[in-house]
């Protein structure tokens, strides 16, 4: 039953916006060229169905590598200032300062010193806007872990990496699944900023500026939900991976 709730639940819930959404349009008598409809988008699927899936895949595999970048920078810069208050104090404002730069200025910047790379700048993109949660999460996770586990295997002669992997990493592993939850968002905006903004875009983003181009907002729409969907998906593969490596911290609901 448990199982059968988890599935129905969200399911209904898509199922009823998707209706909402249909009866607002038809309410408004909204055309298509203003607000497409649910009903709109089957034929833009059916018609752009080839460069749906290739412009799926190329977003995807450049969000996947950018966040699988965040989670390894990321991971080793919160090891640095959770274990180090100097590095802490020295890196938060950095860290602070830079995340506050809105990361669709830093488009033309990377276009210009990697000129042509369109891949590594999407890949770059996503990255960059993405760690800076993992980081957090995992710094204040090791920086509130309690002094007297650290003191007891210090006295026993264990070294940082093993206080990390014992004690630290399963204290700071719900607050990084919860970061990594947030950063795979993140990690989707940047890809498509890259697509949308970049003249040489491919992907989705790429799709969805030649469905604004054109003005074909079907195909706008389609995009969106095509970016929902795979958002969606690489979210519950996080979720998946939360419940091996951390289901333990899940707080069963009476």
């Amino acid at each position: 039953m448990e199982t059968f709730n988890k599935i129905a639940v969200p399911v209904s819930a898509l199922i009823l916006f998707v209706v909402l959404w249909e009866l607002i349009v038809w309410a408004n008598g909204w055309p298509d060229y203003v607000m497409a409809a649910p009903s709109d988008l089957p034929a833009a699927y059916i018609r752009f169905w080839e460069l749906f899936l290739v412009g799926g895949w190329q977003t995807l595999w450049r969000t996947v590598a950018g966040l699988g970048l965040a989670v390894v920078f990321g991971l080793l810069l919160g090891m640095i200032m959770g274990f180090s208050r100097i590095a802490r104090d020295a890196l938060y404002p950095l860290l602070v300062g830079f995340n506050a730069i809105p990361k669709a200025t830093l488009v033309p910047v990377l276009a210009l010193l990697f000129i042509g790379q369109h891949n590594f700048n999407t890949v770059l993109m996503a990255f960059l806007i993405s760690f800076f949660p993992i980081a957090v999460s995992v710094g204040i996770g090791l920086s509130t872990l309690e002094p007297e586990y650290r003191d007891i295997l210090r006295s026993l002669g264990a070294s940082r990496f093993t206080i990390f992997r014992k004690i630290a990493l399963p204290k700071t592993l719900p607050e990084f699944f919860g970061a990594l939850k947030v950063s795979v968002t993140l990690a989707f905006i940047g890809t498509n900023l890259v697509e949308i903004v970049s003249p040489h875009g491919k992907g989705l983003g790429a799709l969805f500026l030649s469905g604004q181009t054109n003005s074909n907002y079907p195909l706008m729409f389609a995009v969106l939900i095509a970016l929902a969907v795979l958002g969606i998906v690489l979210y519950y593969g996080v979720v998946f991976l939360e419940k091996i490596f951390a289901g333990w911290a899940e707080r069963q609901s009476t």
